[in-house]
C-alpha cells in the first residue's frame, strides 16, 4: 500500500507543477503581445526544464495508479483522461506559440490570457470532481 500512496503523492505534485506551467505559458503568450521578449524566453526555458517533465510524470504516474487501482474499467476515468489529453494538447499549442514568439514571429495569440486561463481552471475543476466524487 505504501508505494501506491507515494505514487499518488508524486502524481498530485506533478499535476500541480504541470497546471502551474500551463498557466505560466498562457500568461507569457499574452504578455508577448506587449513585446516582452524576456518573459517569453523565461517561460520557454521553464517549460522545457519543468513543465514538460511534470507533464510526462503526470501521464506515467497516472497510468500506474490507474493500473494499480484497477480504474481502467471505471466510466469516470475516460472523461477525465479526455480532459487531460486536451490539456496536454493545449500545452503543445502554447509551446509552439512560445517557440514562434522567441523566433520573432507574430502568431495569432488573441485567445490567450483570460480565456485560456478560464478554460484551464474549468478543466481542473471537472477533473478534480471526477477523481474525488467518481459520479459514474
Amino acid at each position: 500500500m505504501m508505494p501506491y500512496l507515494w505514487m499518488k503523492a508524486a502524481h498530485v505534485a506533478s499535476v500541480l507543477i504541470f497546471i502551474g506551467g500551463l498557466f505560466s505559458q498562457s500568461f507569457a503568450v499574452a504578455a508577448a503581445r506587449r513585446g516582452d521578449a524576456a518573459i517569453v524566453a523565461l517561460a520557454h526555458r521553464w517549460d522545457r526544464r519543468v513543465t514538460v517533465p511534470a507533464m510526462l510524470a503526470v501521464w506515467l504516474t497516472g497510468a500506474m495508479i490507474a493500473a494499480e487501482g484497477a480504474w481502467f474499467a471505471s466510466p469516470w476515468l475516460w472523461p477525465k483522461l479526455a480532459l487531460v489529453l486536451v490539456l496536454t494538447g493545449l500545452h503543445g499549442v502554447q509551446s509552439g506559440l512560445l517557440r514562434q514568439l522567441r523566433r520573432g514571429q507574430q502568431p495569432n495569440t488573441r485567445l490567450h490570457g483570460v480565456m485560456v486561463a478560464a478554460f484551464i481552471s474549468a478543466a481542473v475543476i471537472f477533473i478534480a470532481a471526477l477523481v474525488v466524487v467518481k459520479p459514474f
